[in-house]
């Protein structure tokens, strides 16, 4: 299946891209490069156009006639979204909808979004079902949400399946590709304490008075590999019903102070921490109920063990900071 993916030289977008391919699939990717790297699009068809840009986005619908569309494409920071609202509805929505017209005119057969757990806000329970109230507390999340009812009724107008994964925290690297977390600026916990003990810095953690075991924000860790596994096997679930939203995560929780403890460990060094004032929007604890997901394809995280995922983090770090100084 010749599939189109959008956002594929970004970090999440790298490892589907190559899962895609890993699974005979042809992927050709559609990124601008505006918060991604040509290096990471691995020699794969790259045609360098903005979602926005509808008639562009078009010519390559006509050009590839792609079966399948995963849309990665997007802007993913809960804090920046609360600073500056309007790029976010821009990028999440209004681009993502000129997407969806340069679809419709040449129609896949299934259609992929990349969605998040922050369309479900401050969840009251745990863990969390798509049967939860959608409550989206900053607008990276409302954004989100607002595409994929926006991505279901045009699957359920045109004809084609839709389905949006919402991811919780994608997290690791592939060992063998090199396409690991380098975003500017980095927010991610993972990278962001790797870098800081390599350093000699402190890790700063954003509060540590929310209602948790710890006092420290819950986050259920997906590995990348995994969410790629995941992405490639809702694309080829033809019997999987149309305008479907699902959570793609592990089922497990761990705490801001577990992953520090973790990463402290697969580096052998002792973590000094640093307490900050809480990020805007963030909320204390998001862990998925995936059995929806478990119920429609075979998949199941295989990498996902706080451990595995330390490691290739960590892996990839180094191999990256070796990499940069050989040049």
């Amino acid at each position: 299946m010749k599939v189109l993916v959008t956002g594929g030289a970004g970090y999440i977008g790298a490892h589907v891209v190559r899962a895609l391919a890993a699974a005979g699939h042809t992927p050709v990717i559609l990124d601008d490069l505006r918060r991604s790297r040509e290096d990471r699009a691995g020699g794969f068809t790259l045609e360098r156009v903005a979602i926005e840009n509808t008639a562009a986005v078009s010519r390559v619908f006509e050009r590839h006639r792609p079966e399948g569309v995963v849309h990665l494409a997007g802007y993913i920071s809960v804090a920046e979204s609360v600073r500056d609202p309007d790029s976010y509805w821009a990028a999440n929505l209004s681009g993502a909808a000129s997407l969806l017209v340069a679809a419709t005119r040449f129609p896949p057969r299934a259609f992929l979004f990349s969605s998040t757990a922050a369309v479900y806000g401050n969840a009251e329970v745990s863990p969390i079902p798509e049967s939860t109230p959608l409550k989206p507390t900053s607008p990276y999340g409302a954004s989100k949400l607002a595409f994929e009812r926006l991505l279901h009724d045009a699957g359920r107008a045109v004809g084609f399946r839709s389905a949006a994964l919402r991811y919780f925290n994608a997290c690791g690297a592939h060992p063998d590709w090199h396409v690991g977390e380098e975003h500017e600026p980095e927010e991610h916990l993972i990278p962001r304490v790797i870098a800081a003990l390599l350093d000699g810095r402190p890790v700063e953690v954003n509060g540590n008075d929310y209602p948790t075991p710890d006092g420290t924000c819950v986050r259920d860790y997906v590995h990348v590999s995994d969410l790629a596994d995941a992405h490639v096997q809702v694309l080829e679930a033809g019997s999987m019903p149309g305008g479907m939203s699902v959570n793609c995560g592990s089922g497990a929780g761990h705490s801001v102070l577990q992953v520090i403890e973790a990463i402290g460990a697969a580096l052998k060094i002792r973590p000094t921490v640093a307490t900050k004032p809480r990020r805007p929007g963030d909320p204390a604890s998001l862990v998925a109920d995936p059995r929806l997901l478990f119920e429609q394809v075979t998949w199941r995280p295989a990498h996902s063990d706080l451990k595995e995922i330390v490691a290739s983090a960590v892996g990839w770090e180094l191999w990256r900071r070796a990499h940069r100084a050989g040049r």
